[in-house]
């Protein structure tokens, strides 16, 4: 009788883990990311975990108008499908740029052109982070550890294998993990821990601006749905102080106005100068309204709107296991509204990564540069903006910029009456192109030739939106049908 062959014996695979640090909106799409390509996330959480749209601690830029790029969004919906159908159900509004949209550039009123392929969603930073989490949490393979602190990073400079934790009675333990990523924003340690690990000299930018961002939340004197958002721009070429404006509609009817201006024209935290301070703005369609809206807060007020970069994808040494992305890597001018769409470009940066790679060495490297792409062109569009302004420090306009910001100001005074450019622009600006498409020959010659319809006058509302301020008694000089 035969003896049955013996079968190789069964190898059990170790569970694989990744650990996320931070649980803001970069740590919940980061921990989106790589769920499907481990056993288990976990994110280390300095703060408690809210259940609903209430003020997180330490997201202090949640109290000024956030806007989510298009670019962002479809990032966000690749990463968690239904996240935008359950926002626009929670209140939030998408806006199609620039149907929806009173904007008056340094270069004049753009047109409202009639377009639904570049859009913002308009909602409370709370609201946002709220649908995002619950969307992330409901996930079994995802927890949080609440009211802990990273500490370190566990390993070596070849490979991280974990972090050092200390939960809020000072307990410290060790928390080994197949990847670690920071999500902790701002605030990150990594230069610090990559340090004691033996890796030095990440190079880092920072081009600060000086502006001053006050906010407040009002009761909208008119329905908010489908009512667009309305900004009114500096004008960085004019050598006066910037001073910015706008009127961002959100959930519950409300409208989110922030007031924004570099040093000699910031704004106070006053709440009897916030109005007075939109009478300067260069056109009064911000003060005109708020003149008939409530305010239901207090006046916010923020200095933190520095651009910082860390350039961690040029580094020569990078460790294996670790990956950082959102306000970790760069953390921009919250003006230009590129924050959340960063992170969450960045997040599907590192799932592709990951699905090509695996947990497999390089992994690290590779997904650190493909989350930079991103980065740079927001960095580019914010930094080539704000050096241009007398008060900025860390980096001065050179001859190329002047150049660039010349040709990028021709571009917008074309844009103002060329559907062709306004297009090209908005998808730049959403981050859905690269800059290089500013470049193609078809906009180039629509550049060359300028606006083929005059410039307009002042904003222009729609006949719907006319009717509306009228039920409310508003009438507001110089508005256009």
């Amino acid at each position: 009788m035969s003896e049955s062959p013996q079968r190789p014996p069964r190898v059990s695979r170790m569970p694989t883990r990744a650990v996320v640090v931070g649980g803001s909106l970069a740590g919940m799409l980061a921990a989106a990311a790589v769920r499907d390509h481990v056993d288990s996330v976990e994110i280390i959480e300095a703060h408690d975990v809210l259940e609903g749209p209430e003020a997180r601690p330490g997201v202090p830029q949640a109290a000024h108008f956030h806007v989510l790029l298009s670019g962002g969004a479809n990032a966000i919906e690749d990463l968690l499908p239904g996240t935008v159908k359950e926002l626009l159900g929670a209140g939030a509004n998408r806006v199609p740029m620039t149907t929806n949209m009173l904007i008056h550039s340094p270069e004049g009123w753009y047109r409202r052109w009639a377009r639904d392929s570049h859009y913002l969603i308009t909602a409370s930073r709370d609201l946002t982070d709220s649908v995002v989490r619950g969307q992330v949490l409901k996930d079994p393979r995802v927890s949080v550890r609440p009211h802990t602190k990273v500490t370190a990073l566990l390993g070596s400079s070849r490979r991280v294998t974990g972090v050092r934790l200390r939960a809020a009675d000072g307990t410290e333990t060790e928390l080994t993990a197949d990847l670690v990523v920071d999500a902790s924003g701002k605030a990150s340690r990594t230069p610090r821990w990559l340090a004691e690990l033996g890796i030095q000299g990440p190079a880092q930018d920072r081009i600060d601006s000086g502006i001053a961002y006050a906010s407040r939340i009002y009761r909208a004197p008119v329905p908010t749905h489908n009512w667009p958002v309305i900004s009114v721009q500096a004008d960085p070429r004019s050598g006066e102080p910037g001073r910015t404006g706008g009127i961002v509609p959100i959930e519950d009817g409300r409208w989110h106005v922030s007031l924004i201006g570099t040093p000699g024209a910031q704004p106070s935290r006053e709440a009897a100068e916030f109005e007075p301070y939109a009478r300067t703005l260069r056109h009064p369609i911000v003060a005109d309204l708020l003149a008939h809206a409530e305010p239901l807060t207090d006046v916010a007020l923020t200095h933190s709107t520095v651009n910082r970069r860390h350039y961690y994808e040029r580094l020569k040494s990078w460790p294996e296991g670790l990956v950082a992305l959102g306000d970790s890597v760069a953390a921009f001018n919250p003006v230009y509204g590129h924050g959340m769409s960063v992170a969450a470009l960045g997040a599907v940066a590192l799932r592709t990564q990951l699905s090509s790679h695996g947990l497999t060495n390089g992994l690290s490297r590779t997904a650190q540069r493909a989350i930079a792409r991103p980065v740079e062109l927001a960095w580019s569009l914010a930094v080539s903006q704000d050096i241009h302004y007398s008060t900025t420090t860390g980096r001065n306009a050179g001859p190329a910029d002047r150049l660039l910001q010349r040709y990028v100001s021709r571009l917008s005074h074309t844009a103002t009456g060329s559907y062709h450019v306004a297009t090209a622009m908005t998808e730049v600006l959403t981050l859905q192109s690269p800059g290089t498409a500013l470049l193609r020959p078809s906009v180039l010659a629509a550049a060359l030739i300028g606006p083929l319809r005059p410039q307009l006058n002042g904003p222009t509302f729609t006949a719907g939106e006319r009717e509306l301020l009228a039920e409310a008694g508003i009438s507001l000089p110089g508005v256009a049908g």
